[in-house]
């Protein structure tokens, strides 16, 4: 694991100032070039915690990753940098779901001479900028979110109007490391976890946010989004490769259990209807 070679996977040329401007740049260019995906687990390829499985993923092979992967990269980089970060708890639609949400999420909590910030590059449509620990709301990148005060120790932090998942919760206290395994484990093999249920990529571009979901993609600015349905395994692959570089080709025998997903949730649109 080189933090130089991580430097070069997301284009920059050395290490930041340990500062917000340091940070963020960090940040931004972690989004531009690392692709939020969940290939392996719609592929039966384990997928785990630890760093230098997850290094090799994404640094060596040029790959993206989910939160554990993304959030957990990001932060042993910050760490090499000498930021004072710390591994952290989410829980996406925790408002919802209560305790049983804890945990599906990782985040970094960065304390910075300016104060304390959440570095967050695993939420896939997420702010584009480091988020300060303050209720309020607030613009990164064009698109509109709120943080709120939710239970006592935790802050819940609600997503732009275009976004897929509507809010997640997280605390300020390290996270329990046998907590996240667990739940790392349950959302890769669970027939009820949507990342088993679903193929996404999910990646910021010039202007706005590429997204796939099974045969969608979804191209999404602060003004609003439009989508275009894939219609063959290899539009899926040009599509993957294009707006994602991601270069994936045994994915393309998903295209059968895509298309059936596809259609059920089709079919349950018009039922809703």
């Amino acid at each position: 694991m080189k933090l130089d070679e991580y430097l070069s996977r997301v284009g920059l040329a050395a290490p930041v100032s340990r500062d917000l401007a340091g940070l963020t740049a960090v940040h931004h260019a972690h989004l531009r070039a690392i692709p939020y995906e969940n290939l392996d687990v719609q592929l039966g390829r384990p997928v785990t915690i630890d760093s230098p499985a997850i290094y090799d993923k994404i640094v060596t092979r040029r790959r993206g990753g989910w939160c554990y992967e993304m959030n957990g990269l990001l932060g042993w980089a910050l760490g090499e940098m000498g930021f004072d970060v710390t591994r952290a708890t989410g829980a996406v639609v925790r408002e919802f779901k209560g305790v049983a949400a804890e945990g599906n999420h990782l985040v970094l909590r960065v304390q910075l001479p300016e104060g304390l910030y959440l570095a967050d590059v695993g939420f896939g449509d997420g702010p584009f900028d480091p988020i300060r620990i303050a209720p309020g709301g607030f613009e990164a990148a064009g698109f509109g979110f709120n943080l709120e005060e939710a239970d006592p120790g935790w802050w819940r932090l609600r997503n732009h109007k275009f976004g897929g998942a509507p809010c997640f919760d997280f605390n300020l206290e390290c996270a329990d490391e046998a907590v996240l395994r667990e739940r790392c484990e349950f959302l890769q093999t669970s027939p009820l976890s949507p990342f088993v249920q679903n193929l996404t990529a999910q990646r910021f571009v010039p202007g706005g946010l590429a997204i796939l979901r099974g045969k969608v993609l979804r191209r999404v600015t602060p003004d609003g989004f439009t989508d275009t349905v894939l219609n063959t395994a290899d539009e899926l692959l040009e599509t993957l490769a294009r707006d994602f570089s991601l270069d994936v080709p045994e994915v393309a025998t998903l295209w059968p259990k895509i298309g059936e997903r596809h259609e059920l949730v089709m079919q349950s649109a018009r039922e809703r209807d």
